[in-house]
């Protein structure tokens, strides 16, 4: 049986634990809305352009001047995986989805004799990866939006991405994301981002028959847009982790905080139990003593 000393320790210690908890579930709190705002915020704009250059990939396809962000390379060899991870931990389940997502497709594309590399964003799937899967990884960012996540770090991202599809190192790329839904739920979301694939609702064509002139030719506006709607949709990529992961480590957090609530309480029974326990020894101490003289 624990001391008293050691269960006043216990429960000291369980206290700052649930003090650092609460403390980091409200920070969590503060910073999610602001990342939900700008998630949401960000998702018409992706979703209109990527669209709007789903309908013109589908006037593109199959002609022989179609931009290369539309036709690939012709193969399907080599697969670049971009996996979206935090660069800290205390989210729950956040990156542990991520991470299982991408460990179950590189062993699909292994299986079918696919070449695999990753581009890791965030020191957790660099690290867990790096066990496994090391020598797949050509690159690995961290601390991307430590401040304040803007533009211009997707459009970097978005840059070397491009970079290593023009210089042949891959054939197909994927982002791998968690979408945010809300503050327990966060949706592990795949989205191929070279070669451009039109939506579902931009391949089914245009129903009503219209006909649309573009000004100027479509290869001119899919050869200014495409490259900027592949920042766009990292961006979007990057809004929805950032609040994933906030929303992920709220709720990791009040659970955390309730659990150990809940062990102090269960302590401070113990303790009181002992406590009464070691009284009533000393009391029955005395009184044998008493009686014995």
């Amino acid at each position: 049986m624990a001391s008293l000393k050691d269960l006043r320790l216990r429960i000291r210690s369980v206290k700052s634990t649930q003090k650092i908890t609460a403390a980091m579930k409200m920070v969590a709190a503060s910073r999610l809305r602001r990342a939900q705002e700008q998630a949401e915020a960000a998702r018409p704009y992706a979703q209109r352009m990527e669209r709007m250059l789903g309908s013109l990939a589908g006037k593109m396809a199959g002609r022989a001047g179609a931009p290369a962000l539309i036709a690939g390379t012709g193969k399907d060899d080599v697969h670049l995986l971009i996996v979206t991870t935090s660069d800290r931990g205390l989210a729950g389940g956040f990156n542990a989805s991520i991470l299982r997502e991408t460990r179950r497709r590189i062993r699909d594309l292994q299986a079918q004799g696919k070449t695999v590399k990753l581009l890791t964003i965030g020191r957790k799937g660099r690290d867990s990866l790096k066990r496994d899967y090391g020598k797949l990884i050509v690159d690995s960012l961290t601390e991307v939006g430590r401040r304040q996540l803007g533009f211009a770090d997707a459009r970097a991202i978005a840059e070397k991405v491009l970079a290593m599809f023009e210089d042949g190192q891959f054939d197909v790329a994927t982002i791998i994301f968690n979408r945010f839904k809300s503050a327990m739920t966060q949706i592990v979301t795949p989205q191929q981002l070279i070669p451009f694939a039109p939506p579902k609702s931009a391949e089914d064509g245009d129903k009503g028959g219209a006909v649309y002139e573009f000004e100027p030719e479509e290869e001119a506006i899919l050869g200014e847009l495409l490259p900027r709607n592949l920042a766009v949709q990292v961006y979007a990529a990057l809004l929805e982790s950032a609040a994933s992961e906030q929303g992920a480590r709220m709720t990791a957090m009040d659970s955390a905080t309730r659990n150990a609530g809940e062990m102090i309480n269960r302590l401070t029974i113990t303790y009181n139990r002992t406590r009464q326990a070691v009284i009533t020894k000393e009391l029955i101490e005395i009184v044998s003593g008493a009686e014995a003289l």
